[in-house]
């Protein structure tokens, strides 16, 4: 196994992605039945309160909402955000909020690696989010937690950064596609989610292999029905207009989830108090909305059943509100109840309350629909699945993914037309806003491509003619451990040092401090930098050959700022629009 990396591409991906397969299929099944273990803790034995399951996994559509503590709900989510927040922010502050953005994070800008200790304590965090009624779902976990696997197997068999950036991809691919039970759409969305217009095509081979590796171990265990069960209806062409108008809905939908969550998100980052205490507060927010609504509770997929198939008996409040009025509410209280509970710092991931969120917005339409053409929209089943997958299709960017997801997740090809036209129209209604904010647009804005820029128009610009970064830097006499702190909450691999006079020094790596103990002069490793005369070649050059993605800018000996690779992207790309505007307006008339 030590020349594996030597082997030709499909047969060393081959046997790499059944390795991460195999990681993502054990990995999954331990989350699933920690989280299980946890809901029976806290929902069962504390609340007495039985979370509807979906059908894929022994649920039934004659559930009857039953709740003996109530009151206990905030005690729950609280308790369960306090518990959280103490194993993350003691033990890793990374592996707070939503896994697979971390993990597209770790693709893009940490060179595939991530630290050790993240899967067993995103693993532990996030069941108990989620288990103790936060809302949350359970694919962010497991991508991160078979992400980080896949870095490190990486690392033991010596392979090389790219491949270590390629098993990372392939692990959140084949853990979505594990826990969703819908291998070919995990495997599109481990190259898909990477950007919000493009896909790393290295990935979709092993993708494939490792999805169905790791869907077959953990369906094996967990059965193999599909997640949402079998949708038996006939598609009807006569219903694409409403499906065209669902998807506007799910479009401008999918905006407000993103501008929710995020906003919720900077307000607690902005918040001047203990990170310990932030969950605590989002989680009981979180308690105190499931308090009026039980059904916005955990990863809530039993609920999209029973939408689906039209239980709306099965929705009540505990202050006695009429089901249509809980269910026209329903969408909107999701959102918010997964800002607090993720936006806060809980753990867990932003796909399941998406695709939660999008069914029953599904299903209000159909209400709609059904008032105007009670003849032609006879049922909500077709409008749920196809609003689910709509919006979070368009959330996370990722519409070819969901188009396969809607097949696997429902057992069927019947809505795949319906799904197309919905997911598209929701995709461009909802513009450049990603839940994924470690997304970058294309292929050319990832540091992973650098090398790919024309060298040329590199070697023109100067860097006098780019944005600079002045934070984060590190200083030579602060404490080690603070710095660490500072990397992670920035998420850079390593800081530019000065000394107490601002003269650059050199740099400290995230991968030299270890435990962080000691001063920041006691890792300063030498660099080279460029000064406001350099090219961006220079910068890019620096970039590679210290593996970071930043260079140092350096004027008589003083630091006057850091120029990362976004801002090389910008001024580039500016350059380049420069130039195809003058090439544009002389072209002849008529050409």
């Amino acid at each position: 196994m030590n020349n594996i990396s030597e082997l030709p591409y499909y047969i060393k991906w081959f046997i790499l992605g059944i390795i991460v397969g195999v990681v993502a299929g054990l990995s999954a099944l331990t989350f699933y039945f920690t989280l299980k273990f946890m809901e029976y803790l806290f929902m069962v034995k504390l609340i007495a309160f039985k979370l509807p399951l979906p059908l894929g996994e022994g649920g039934s559509l004659n559930y009857v909402l039953h709740v003996e503590r109530p009151w206990l709900i905030p005690v729950s989510t609280a308790l369960g955000g306090l518990l959280s927040g103490l194993i993350v922010y003691t033990w890793a502050p990374e592996a707070e909020g939503h896994g697979t953005d971390a993990a597209i994070n770790a693709f893009h800008r940490l060179q595939g690696r991530i630290r050790r200790r993240i899967p067993p304590i995103k693993l532990i965090a996030s069941a108990i989010t989620i288990g103790s009624g936060g809302s949350a779902g359970r694919e962010g976990p497991t991508a991160q937690l078979s992400a980080g696997i896949g870095s490190l197997i990486a690392d033991l068999l010596g392979l090389s950064t790219e491949d270590r950036r390629i098993a990372v991809a392939v692990g959140i691919g084949a853990g979505i596609g594990s826990i969703f039970k819908a291998p070919m759409g995990g495997a599109i969305l481990a190259a898909e989610v990477l950007y919000k217009r493009d896909m790393e095509t290295k990935v979709i081979f092993p993708a494939l292999v490792a999805s169905a590796v790791g869907y077959s171990i953990f369906s094996s265990v967990v059965g193999f029905t599909p997640i949402f069960g079998y949708y038996t209806g006939v598609f009807n062409p006569l219903r694409l207009p409403l499906y065209a108008v669902l998807g506007i809905v799910d479009g401008l939908m999918a905006v407000l989830y993103v501008k929710t969550f995020y906003f919720m998100h900077d307000s607690f980052k902005r918040w001047r108090i203990s990170n310990y205490v932030k969950p605590v507060i989002g989680g009981l927010a979180t308690g105190l909305i499931g308090l009026l609504m039980p059904e916005i509770l955990g990863t809530g997929y039993g609920w999209v059943d029973l939408a689906e198939f039209n239980n709306v008996n099965a929705f009540t409040s505990l202050i006695l509100m009429p089901p249509l009025m809980i269910l026209a509410l329903l969408p909107f209280l999701k959102i918010i109840a997964t800002s607090f509970t993720i936006g806060s710092g809980g753990s867990g991931g932003v796909f399941a309350p998406g695709i939660v969120i999008g069914a029953f917005t599904g299903f209000d339409a159909w209400l709609l629909f059904h008032y105007l053409t009670p003849g032609l929209t006879p049922n909500p089943a077709p409008f749920v699945i196809v609003s689910m997958l709509a919006l979070f299709g368009a959330a996370a960017k990722a519409p070819l993914a969901v188009m396969f997801m809607v097949i696997e997740m429902t057992g069927s090809y019947q809505l795949l037309p319906a799904a197309m036209i919905a997911v598209a129209i929701a995709y461009i209604v909802s513009g450049d806003y990603t839940i994924y904010r470690a997304q970058v647009p294309t292929r050319r804005d990832s540091p992973v491509h650098a090398d790919e820029y024309s060298e040329p128009l590199l070697m023109e610009i100067k860097i006098s003619e780019c944005r600079l970064v002045r934070e984060p830097i590190a200083r030579a006499d602060e404490n080690a451990s603070m710095v660490l702190n500072k990397m992670l909450r920035y998420r850079y691999t390593a800081l530019p040092v000065i000394d107490h006079e601002d003269r650059f020094i050199g740099v400290i790596s995230l991968y030299d401090v270890g435990g962080g103990k000691g001063k920041v002069s006691d890792y300063v490793k030498p660099i080279r930098y460029v000064t406001p005369d350099s090219t961006l070649y220079d910068a890019m050059s620096i970039m590679s050959e210290a593996s970071i993605t930043w260079a140092p800018v350096v004027n008589n000996g003083k630091l006057l700022g850091i120029l990362t690779m976004e801002n090389v992207n910008r001024a580039y790309t500016e350059r380049l629009r420069k130039i195809r505007g003058v090439k544009l307006s002389q072209a002849p008339a008529g050409s």
